[in-house]
């Protein structure tokens, strides 16, 4: 089991690198809406239900494909749909 430190490290580093797409744009969003990357943040303590680095990119996987295919730019705020995906994960 990953420390949650270690896990805040790979979270960051994956968001941190953007590919060519459109997904990975999204990620630039995410780093934001997070803020700091410590063990105080408390946006960060869903990382305790992730157990390896595939989980973690698996998520960010998971949420930059539904901020593609399900985020309403008119109707929504990103932070609030990005809340929502952490909170409910």
């Amino acid at each position: 089991m990953l420390k949650l430190n270690i896990k805040i490290s790979l979270l960051e580093n994956y968001l941190n690198d953007i590919q060519d797409n459109f997904a990975d744009s999204f990620k630039t969003d995410i780093c934001f809406y997070i803020g700091d990357f410590n063990n105080e943040n408390s946006k960060l303590n869903f990382l305790n239900h992730f157990s390896s680095q595939g989980e973690i990119e698996n998520w960010v996987n998971t949420l930059t494909s539904r901020i593609v295919m399900k985020y309403d730019n008119e109707n929504e705020q990103l932070s609030d749909f990005i809340y929502d995906y952490i909170s409910n994960s």
